[in-house]
């Protein structure tokens, strides 16, 4: 899903505004994948070209004759044109793509992709360690919340997973613009709830803005 700029904008506000609640810096992303997944296409053209030959296989042996008078060329043709196929379509359609990457695989890569974007944005330098990295990666369809070390004492892994939990529910029901405004509202109530305050006087250490990464379906 392609966010507006009008979306873009909403979000950058709500940032702004969660930040001078509660004193936080925050960070949101929205990148189209965390990883090519190289081997999906190939998967897929392995599968496409062995079911192609089976059923070739299955017609020769239930059609006795079939097979007579065709020209050798056309099987590979056949069987080689379903993988090409199947291979092309994995690069066109994400959730056919999703059944050529192992779940596991793809939850690394998201991890992966947030750590290096949590250093890389200046997350870990904040003044009181008060950075939060919300990132949306849309392929995989998950979200990956990371909180500095200033957070450690009031707010415990449990507390950010039941958070990721929901956004990520919401993310495949409700899309990427409304999972990002329910976290940042669920996080707001979180932080509020735990004693953080803004008093006003904190500089806007980080930009507001969303950070997007690679073309989004």
């Amino acid at each position: 899903m392609q966010l507006s700029e009008q979306d873009k904008e909403r979000l950058a506000s709500r940032v702004a505004m969660l930040e001078a609640r509660t004193g936080a810096q925050v960070v949101t992303a929205l990148v189209a994948r965390s990883d090519s997944y190289p081997e999906a296409p190939w998967k897929a053209f392995a599968l496409g070209a062995a079911l192609a030959a089976l059923v070739m296989a299955a017609c020769a042996m239930l059609t006795p004759g079939w097979e007579v008078g065709q020209p050798a060329l056309h099987f590979a043709v056949a069987i080689l044109g379903s993988g090409a196929t199947l291979a092309f379509l994995t690069m066109l359609i994400a959730p056919l793509a999703r059944l050529f990457t192992d779940r596991l695989r793809r939850g690394l890569e998201v991890g992966q992709n947030a750590r290096a974007m949590f250093v890389d944005r200046g997350l870990d330098r904040t003044r009181g360690r008060i950075g939060i990295l919300l990132l949306v990666s849309q392929f995989e369809r998950q979200v990956v919340l990371l909180a500095d070390d200033g957070f450690e004492a009031k707010i415990g892994d449990a507390d950010w997973q039941e958070l990721t939990r929901r956004t990520t529910l919401l993310l495949r029901h409700d899309g990427a613009a409304g999972a990002l405004h329910a976290a940042l509202d669920g996080l707001e109530a979180l932080l509020l709830a735990r004693g953080f305050r803004g008093d006003g006087s904190s500089a806007n250490e980080l930009p507001d803005a969303l950070v997007t990464r690679g073309d989004h379906p």
